[in-house]
């Protein structure tokens, strides 16, 4: 049985502004009715597979159960990385996590954002990869080139065949000439950064190639902690692994690496040019989503991902226009690799948007800002059934709630009480009061909240049934 490792914890900054830090690409329905964590999962169960462990962060922690539930699917375990440290310890940490209990464990190491047409065709490929895997080999998954593209990272092979071939060399991102020249060699594959192994062999990859992580990442899952669901890995020793991608710490510098083709349709979705050729095109090949409109446009994507919101093109060429509730993005298609340099920007000058929505999504539910001035905010707050928010007060704000929809469970202080559909309460500042939904449909209420500082973080918690810390987000 291969298992799966599900990696989600990049924040995808070149789909930004559907992407951000507060609720990445991976989680959200960029493309058809899943989310690509879900497609991930789902594609790599059934036979042959057994239950993916997934390796994330804190604040997602809740998101991936929610995802995998609704797929039916049941994970071994979910690591949870006290702060992000790029793919090789992460890919170390579910290594020694696995290799624990039987370190010839296949593992099968698998980003959790990327998009693959044909999950039947990927899954016999993986199948193909296993024996070169169990003799050792660390096996790679290149994708058949069908363009001299210079986003991807390249595979040189030593000769072509359908199965597990020796690799000669990576090549990082070409310029568009020697992409032109691989593309024609008939040898070189994209790089797609999966990777098949036995616990075994790539804990000897990284004593041989990455000797310093292997201490504090070993310690991390050592002195992990079990939290509900999830396992937390230690923090200190967490902090002292170096921040470095698999790639670069290990697989470069290893001899032991084959290489499976696999011809069945694959992107990473790095960036909205990417996401226009997923979606499919019109005859004047537009790309369009949502509410958007494009009238004498070519070659141009359209996506409005807020209702309420039109989106209209006049006249436009390989642009790329995408608007939600709080940023629109207005880009060439040629510089789409380039959104990423908008974030940066964003955060330099202190926006908000560069990292978080106006939705903000929790263990309980979600909510958004409906408006927010000196010394008040409304939002619409969202409560799914069967869930409740944490016992807590505030030290600087007030709260007026109106149920909207549903009943809400309340309690303010040692006063327990049901509140109907148009009914409201208030809550004194300072006062300990929590909020739940004993429905079996979500429940809707509008909070006001008036106070001289209305940040997230002005929560002080005394019990949480998701075992949350103090904090915005605990």
């Amino acid at each position: 049985m291969i298992t799966p490792v599900l990696l989600c914890g990049g924040s995808g900054t070149r789909l930004w502004p559907l992407s951000r830090k507060g609720y990445p690409k991976q989680f959200t329905r960029l493309i058809g009715e899943r989310s690509l964590f879900s497609a991930s999962a789902a594609r790599l169960a059934g036979p042959g597979f057994s239950a993916p462990v997934v390796v994330t962060g804190s604040d997602f922690r809740f998101v991936v159960s929610e995802q995998l539930l609704a797929e039916g699917i049941d994970p071994a375990a979910v690591l949870i990385e006290p702060e992000a440290r790029n793919t090789a310890p992460a890919v170390l940490a579910a290594a020694l996590h696995l290799g624990a209990a039987d370190p010839d464990a296949l593992i099968l190491i698998a980003p959790s954002d990327h998009a693959i047409a044909d999950a039947a065709g990927f899954r016999a490929t993986v199948q193909a990869g296993v024996a070169a895997a169990k003799a050792g080999q660390i096996v790679t998954f290149g994708i058949t080139p069908t363009r001299a593209e210079t986003g991807y990272g390249w595979l040189e092979l030593e000769g072509m065949a359908e199965e597990a071939v020796a690799l000669k060399r990576f090549v990082e991102k070409p310029d568009a000439t020697h992409a032109k020249a691989m593309l024609a060699a008939g040898n070189f594959l994209w790089n797609a950064g999966i990777f098949l192994f036995t616990a075994r062999t790539i804990i000897a990859a990284y004593e041989a190639h990455a000797a310093g992580l292997v201490g504090p990442v070993r310690a991390a899952v050592e002195a992990a902690r079990a939290d509900l669901g999830f396992l937390r890995l230690d923090a200190d020793a967490w902090a002292k692994a170096e921040s470095i991608s698999v790639d670069y710490a290990v697989m470069e510098q290893a001899a032991n690496l084959s290489v499976v083709p696999f011809s069945g349709g694959w992107t990473d979705l790095g960036g909205w040019d990417a996401v226009a050729t997923e979606m499919g095109s019109d005859a004047e090949g537009n790309s369009l989503s949502g509410a958007a409109t494009a009238l004498g446009c070519s070659g141009t994507l359209l996506r409005s991902d807020s209702d309420g919101v039109e989106l209209v093109g006049i006249g436009l060429t390989n642009i790329v226009a995408i608007a939600m509730k709080d940023a629109v993005l207005v880009a060439d298609k040629s510089r789409a690799q380039d959104v990423k340099l908008a974030v940066e920007a964003l955060k330099a000058k202190g926006a908000k948007q560069a990292e978080a929505f106006a939705t903000d999504h929790r263990p309980w539910g979600w909510f958004e800002t409906l408006a927010l001035a000196d010394r008040f905010q409304v939002k619409r707050i969202v409560v799914k059934p069967g869930a409740t928010l944490s016992l807590q007060s505030h030290m600087h704000r007030s709260e007026h709630w109106i149920v909207v929809s549903g009943t809400a469970r309340v309690t303010i202080g040692d006063d327990v009480r049901l509140v109907s559909e148009n009914e409201s309460v208030y809550i004194p500042l300072g006062v300990k009061h929590r909020m739940e939904n004993p429905g079996r449909l979500p429940m809707v209420l509008i909070e006001v909240q008036t106070g001289a500082y209305l940040g997230e973080d002005d929560i002080i918690r005394y019990e949480d049934v998701y075992s949350r810390g103090q904090g915005a987000k605990g």
